[in-house]
């Protein structure tokens, strides 16, 4: 069964850049149809899904977060990495890395967040000064 966790540092300051990385285990991040996925929840608020990449490198993104968002992998570690820059305290939030097999890889199904059947336990991320 695949395993994931989160690491990064829980606190960073506004306008900084926010990167954390998703270790994987049990599974390659290269294995075909499957998407890595970034997602987020803000204090009170539901979940936002952020962007992923695919097996095949390719990468997807949120349109509200595309211009602060950087996702990338390192296959000899199995780990895919999150960046986010220009941060604010509304980017406070729980941080999850997560994957979902797909055999379609539409832009809907990868960004859905209820398609993630597998999630790591989440890192709490503060912005504040």
């Amino acid at each position: 069964q695949v395993q994931l966790q989160e690491s990064g540092p829980g606190l960073v300051k506004p306008s900084q850049t926010l990167s954390l990385t998703c270790s994987v285990s049990g599974g390659s991040i290269t294995t075909d149809h499957f998407y890595w996925g970034w997602i987020r929840q803000p204090p009170g608020k539901g979940l936002e899904w952020m962007g992923a990449i695919a097996y095949s490198g390719a990468t997807y993104y949120s349109p509200s977060l595309k211009s602060r968002t950087s996702i990338s992998r390192d296959t000899s570690k199995n780990q895919f990495t999150l960046q986010l820059s220009s941060v604010t305290p509304e980017d406070t939030a729980v941080y999850y890395c997560a994957t979902q097999e797909s055999h379609h890889g539409s832009y809907v199904v990868v960004a859905d967040p209820r398609r993630y059947n597998y999630l790591g336990q989440g890192t709490h991320v503060t912005v504040s000064s």
